[in-house]
Protein backbone atom coordinates (compact mmCIF):
# COMPACT_ATOMS: atom_id res chain seq x y z
CA UNK A 1 0.00 0.00 0.00
CA UNK A 2 1.19 3.30 -1.20
CA UNK A 3 0.08 6.49 0.86
CA UNK A 4 1.90 8.57 -1.96
CA UNK A 5 5.43 9.90 -2.61
CA UNK A 6 7.15 12.34 -0.30
CA UNK A 7 9.81 14.75 -1.86
CA UNK A 8 12.60 15.46 0.75
CA UNK A 9 14.33 18.86 -0.39
CA UNK A 10 17.87 19.58 0.73
CA UNK A 11 20.60 22.14 0.20
CA UNK A 12 22.98 19.48 -1.43
CA UNK A 13 22.10 16.87 -4.11
CA UNK A 14 23.99 14.81 -6.52
CA UNK A 15 22.14 16.36 -9.53
CA UNK A 16 23.54 19.78 -8.78
CA UNK A 17 22.12 22.81 -6.91
CA UNK A 18 18.66 22.93 -4.98
CA UNK A 19 16.00 25.20 -6.55
CA UNK A 20 15.35 27.66 -4.06
CA UNK A 21 12.16 26.85 -1.76
CA UNK A 22 8.74 28.26 -3.24
CA UNK A 23 7.87 31.70 -1.24
CA UNK A 24 4.46 31.18 1.46
CA UNK A 25 2.87 34.19 3.06
CA UNK A 26 2.17 32.76 6.59
CA UNK A 27 -0.97 33.82 8.62
CA UNK A 28 0.20 36.28 11.68
CA UNK A 29 -2.16 34.07 14.14
CA UNK A 30 -0.50 31.46 13.19
CA UNK A 31 3.11 32.54 13.01
CA UNK A 32 6.30 31.19 11.22
CA UNK A 33 10.15 31.14 11.68
CA UNK A 34 10.33 34.38 10.12
CA UNK A 35 8.27 36.46 12.20
CA UNK A 36 9.99 37.86 15.94
CA UNK A 37 6.52 37.77 17.20
CA UNK A 38 3.95 35.18 17.98
CA UNK A 39 0.79 37.66 17.93
CA UNK A 40 -1.42 34.42 18.28
CA UNK A 41 -0.07 33.76 21.51
CA UNK A 42 -1.42 37.53 23.11
CA UNK A 43 -4.77 36.24 22.51
CA UNK A 44 -4.32 32.69 23.50
CA UNK A 45 -6.07 31.54 26.84
CA UNK A 46 -2.66 30.61 28.23
CA UNK A 47 -1.18 34.17 27.66
CA UNK A 48 -3.66 35.87 28.77
CA UNK A 49 -3.74 33.55 32.02
CA UNK A 50 -0.30 34.56 32.15
CA UNK A 51 -1.60 38.27 32.04
CA UNK A 52 -3.84 37.81 34.89
CA UNK A 53 -1.46 35.93 37.32
CA UNK A 54 1.19 38.52 36.32
CA UNK A 55 -1.52 41.67 37.11
CA UNK A 56 -2.29 39.85 40.19
CA UNK A 57 1.18 39.03 41.62
CA UNK A 58 1.95 42.55 40.94
CA UNK A 59 -1.35 44.40 43.06
CA UNK A 60 -0.38 41.82 45.82
CA UNK A 61 3.01 43.10 46.23
CA UNK A 62 2.42 46.62 46.03
CA UNK A 63 -0.48 46.28 48.46
CA UNK A 64 1.50 44.27 50.83
CA UNK A 65 4.53 46.71 50.31
CA UNK A 66 2.30 50.06 50.55
CA UNK A 67 0.98 48.99 54.40
CA UNK A 68 1.93 48.69 57.74
CA UNK A 69 3.43 45.55 59.27
CA UNK A 70 5.05 44.31 61.97
CA UNK A 71 6.01 40.75 61.76
CA UNK A 72 8.92 41.36 59.10
CA UNK A 73 9.79 37.91 58.07
CA UNK A 74 6.32 36.91 57.03
CA UNK A 75 5.76 39.57 54.83
CA UNK A 76 9.35 39.43 53.61
CA UNK A 77 8.49 36.16 52.47
CA UNK A 78 5.43 37.10 50.81
CA UNK A 79 7.21 39.66 48.82
CA UNK A 80 9.86 37.22 47.82
CA UNK A 81 7.68 34.92 46.68
CA UNK A 82 5.36 37.43 44.55
CA UNK A 83 8.55 38.76 43.08
CA UNK A 84 10.40 35.96 42.05
CA UNK A 85 6.65 34.00 40.79
CA UNK A 86 6.56 37.09 38.40
CA UNK A 87 9.91 37.77 37.44
CA UNK A 88 9.51 33.24 36.14
CA UNK A 89 6.40 34.19 34.36
CA UNK A 90 7.18 37.10 32.94
CA UNK A 91 10.23 35.09 31.37
CA UNK A 92 8.09 32.82 30.32
CA UNK A 93 5.55 35.11 28.94
CA UNK A 94 8.30 36.33 26.75
CA UNK A 95 9.48 32.94 26.18
CA UNK A 96 6.26 32.03 24.46
CA UNK A 97 6.03 35.57 22.77
CA UNK A 98 9.27 35.28 20.94
CA UNK A 99 9.55 31.90 20.40
CA UNK A 100 12.24 31.21 22.45
CA UNK A 101 11.66 27.54 22.96
CA UNK A 102 12.21 27.12 19.01
CA UNK A 103 15.79 28.32 19.53
CA UNK A 104 16.76 26.49 22.46
CA UNK A 105 16.36 23.18 22.20
CA UNK A 106 18.31 21.78 24.75
CA UNK A 107 15.60 22.65 27.11
CA UNK A 108 12.70 20.71 28.14
CA UNK A 109 10.52 23.86 28.37
CA UNK A 110 7.69 22.05 29.29
CA UNK A 111 9.05 20.45 31.81
CA UNK A 112 10.12 23.55 33.23
CA UNK A 113 7.49 25.69 32.78
CA UNK A 114 5.18 22.55 34.67
CA UNK A 115 8.87 22.72 37.69
CA UNK A 116 8.10 26.49 37.98
CA UNK A 117 4.08 26.32 38.24
CA UNK A 118 4.51 23.41 40.83
CA UNK A 119 7.03 25.07 43.33
CA UNK A 120 5.84 28.75 42.81
CA UNK A 121 2.51 27.68 43.29
CA UNK A 122 3.16 26.24 46.42
CA UNK A 123 5.46 29.02 47.59
CA UNK A 124 2.75 31.24 46.73
CA UNK A 125 0.11 29.32 48.44
CA UNK A 126 2.37 28.93 52.34
CA UNK A 127 3.14 32.89 51.60
CA UNK A 128 -0.76 33.78 51.11
CA UNK A 129 -1.38 31.54 54.11
CA UNK A 130 1.34 33.60 56.37
CA UNK A 131 0.08 36.75 54.72
CA UNK A 132 -3.41 36.11 55.90
CA UNK A 133 -2.78 35.10 59.11
CA UNK A 134 -0.66 37.84 60.42
CA UNK A 135 -2.56 40.41 58.52
CA UNK A 136 -4.85 41.67 62.21
CA UNK A 137 -7.54 43.00 59.59
CA UNK A 138 -5.03 46.18 57.90
CA UNK A 139 -6.31 46.44 54.80
CA UNK A 140 -3.49 46.73 52.53
CA UNK A 141 -2.24 43.00 54.09
CA UNK A 142 -5.49 41.61 53.56
CA UNK A 143 -5.64 42.76 49.93
CA UNK A 144 -2.25 41.64 49.44
CA UNK A 145 -3.11 37.82 50.95
CA UNK A 146 -6.32 38.17 48.60
CA UNK A 147 -4.62 39.01 45.61
CA UNK A 148 -2.06 36.10 46.47
CA UNK A 149 -4.82 33.25 46.55
CA UNK A 150 -6.72 34.63 43.60
CA UNK A 151 -2.61 34.19 41.61
CA UNK A 152 -2.48 31.24 43.11
CA UNK A 153 -5.74 29.73 41.77
CA UNK A 154 -4.73 31.39 38.65
CA UNK A 155 -1.44 29.28 38.57
CA UNK A 156 -3.36 26.08 39.74
CA UNK A 157 -5.57 26.42 36.50
CA UNK A 158 -2.93 27.07 34.27
CA UNK A 159 -0.82 24.29 35.52
CA UNK A 160 -3.86 22.11 34.91
CA UNK A 161 -4.90 23.61 31.77
CA UNK A 162 -1.79 23.04 30.02
CA UNK A 163 -0.73 19.54 31.93
CA UNK A 164 -3.94 17.93 32.86
CA UNK A 165 -3.39 13.91 32.17
CA UNK A 166 -5.85 11.90 30.91
CA UNK A 167 -6.74 8.79 31.85
CA UNK A 168 -7.67 6.36 29.38
CA UNK A 169 -9.28 3.22 29.90
CA UNK A 170 -7.64 0.07 27.57
CA UNK A 171 -9.60 -3.18 26.93
CA UNK A 172 -8.14 -6.36 27.85
CA UNK A 173 -8.82 -8.33 25.23
CA UNK A 174 -6.61 -7.82 22.22
CA UNK A 175 -7.93 -8.71 18.98
CA UNK A 176 -5.70 -8.98 15.72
Amino acid sequence: MSHGARVIRTGVSSGGPAAPPPVTVASSSAGSDAELMDGGYFRSCAGMLKVAQMISLLIGFISVNNSQWTDYSAYSFFQIVTMCDLVMILFFYIMHIFRVYRKLTCVSWPLAEFLHYLIGTILLLIGSIVAASKSYNITGLVAGATFGFLATILCVISMWSSYKVSCITQSTNASV
